[in-house]
């Protein structure tokens, strides 16, 4: 039994994905005495070409592999038209219509990420933040953006929105990336939003990000960054210096079950990875490893129990087992388990876990209150909006309060307070005023409770009451409108848009 992988053997994601294959293909010419695999390896810098010659050339048996969903679906096209199975690391972000007719050869090992996405949109929910920045690097040759999109939605269901979506340049396209994040990153100063989702990003381009937005003072205190799975789940072979930049961070993670249950599987992987790779200074097996592991097993599965060449496919598609990742069984050519998810936060040298999270479920200290839900059919609304237990720490050390995710007003950008001008209830709002706009005095009910809310914040906020002399009408719209003398934008500075941003104070 031939097989043919297309990985990226030069990135981390790919070193592991390799290990882990070879590992699988191993044990298994030890014990089998009916069938052998062989394993061939390629990098995908030619990705039709190299199909095309796995499949006519090497008359390999199955194709694995593949880190985004372009290089997925050329190969699935040239998998159907051989008849040769094709499962895939990747997926797309939103499954074209007719998926499995389109590819009926392709098995997906990938998840579309819509889980991470629902619980992402589910930290912001539970922080109250109502705008966030989302980050994505795009991949070469214009890649699969769906995830903006899904992200879009599910904040939107949750009350909140992107405010400004930034997409950074494929970091192997660049000569000088510190240049051109510097460059990226300074449009994001005049934006409000202190809530930064990084959804998709290389190792490299994350590196350069938090190395770059730390010392323009995008991360610190009040903001907050949310780091999706493909870049957590490197966090382990990441050096402290990295680490560092990233403290605070938020993370999500696939919860699998704990190596320790896989000792032998770890015993090699460390023993194998540290021979190949002495340059690693980690040789923990992630996720990527276990998942590369699980692929082989579903072509051993399959030819244990087939009759023919003919029924591998059918008989791949038909596996049900425990692997090192996780349960492996398809509907629809895709995994059909719902993955329950770990939420950690970066910390020190390295990260803690603070959280568990799974779709319908919500957020949880132990992964067994999870399972013990699912079993009895049982889930608490309260649940899925409750923050996380924590603790977090969060950029710039911040531990009592979390952030509020906006910019604070500055001296030199105040919030701007609109003050109905001309009243009938003098009582509730007065404007007496001076011969320049710096004395005008203000009184009434709702200028005092102004006030006393004032003294029980817990930071400083800059403001200038301003009268506005049209109808109340008139003031709530220029609130709407974010337009006017006021520069108006929101009712609610924590839902408002941009820095100078007003509200109007009524009875």
């Amino acid at each position: 039994m031939n097989i043919g992988a297309i990985i990226d053997v030069n990135s981390r994601i790919g070193k592991e994905e390799k290990i882990g294959m070879e590992i699988a293909v191993q044990n298994f010419n030890k014990t089998s005495k009916t069938h052998k695999l062989s394993l061939s390896i390629q990098h995908p810098h030619r990705v039709t070409s190299i199909a095309e010659e796995m499949i006519k050339e090497k008359k390999v048996n199955v194709i694995i592999g593949m880190h985004t969903w372009q290089e997925a679906a050329v190969v699935a096209d040239m998998g159907n038209e051989a008849q040769v199975a094709v499962i895939s690391f990747a997926a797309p972000a939103i499954n074209p219509p007719l998926m499995q007719l389109r590819w009926p050869f392709l098995i997906q090992m990938g998840k579309n990420g819509s889980e991470e996405i629902q619980c992402i949109a589910h930290i912001v929910q539970a922080y109250n933040w109502k705008r966030v920045v989302a980050i994505y690097e795009d991949e070469p040759y214009a890649g699969d953006s769906g995830k903006l999109e899904l992200l879009s939605e599910a904040l939107q269901n949750v009350g909140s929105e992107i405010e400004y979506r930034l997409v950074l340049p494929p970091f192997s396209f660049l000569s000088d990336p510190v240049r051109v994040v510097q460059e990226e990153l300074d449009k994001l100063l005049p934006i409000q939003s202190r809530v930064f989702i990084v959804l998709q990003s290389s190792l490299e381009m994350v590196t350069h990000l938090f190395s770059e937005a730390k010392p323009m003072g995008l991360v610190g205190m009040d903001s907050a960054w949310i780091i999706a799975e493909s870049i957590t789940n490197l966090l382990d072979s990441v050096n402290n210096s990295v680490i560092s930049s990233m403290e605070g961070a938020l993370g999500i993670k696939t919860n699998y079950s704990e190596i320790s249950r896989h000792h032998h599987f770890y015993s090699q992987f460390r023993n194998n990875f540290r021979s190949e790779y002495p340059e690693e200074d980690n040789s923990v097996p992630g996720i990527y490893a276990l998942r590369a592991y699980d692929s082989i097993g579903i072509v051993i599965n399959a030819i244990q129990k087939m009759g023919s060449p003919k029924m591998l496919l059918e008989k791949m598609l038909s596996s049900n087992f425990s692997g090192l990742s996780g349960k492996i069984r398809f509907e629809e050519g895709r995994l059909s388990e719902t993955p329950m998810l770990r939420i950690v936060n970066v910390f020190g040298k390295s990260y803690k876990e603070i959280d568990y999270w799974k779709t319908g479920y919500g957020f949880s200290e132990n992964p067994a209150d999870i399972v013990e839900k699912e079993k009895n059919g049982s889930s608490n609304i309260a649940d899925r909006a409750r923050r996380l237990a924590g603790p977090v720490t969060w950029p710039g050390n911040l531990q009592h309060r979390p952030p509020k995710g906006w910019e604070m007003p500055t001296n030199a950008k105040p919030l701007k307070i609109g003050v109905p001008g001309r009243t009938t209830f003098e009582k509730f709002v007065k404007v007496e005023y001076g011969e320049t706009p710096n004395q005008n005095k203000y009184d009434g009910f709702c200028i005092q409770i102004f006030h006393e809310v004032l003294n029980l914040l817990e930071y400083h906020l800059p403001y200038e009451l301003e009268p506005y002399n049209g109808t109340y009408n008139d003031l709530v719209q220029h609130v709407y409108n974010k337009c006017g003398e006021l520069n108006l934008s929101s009712t609610e500075y924590g839902s408002s848009a941009r820095g100078g941003a007003s509200i109007g104070l009524s009875l």
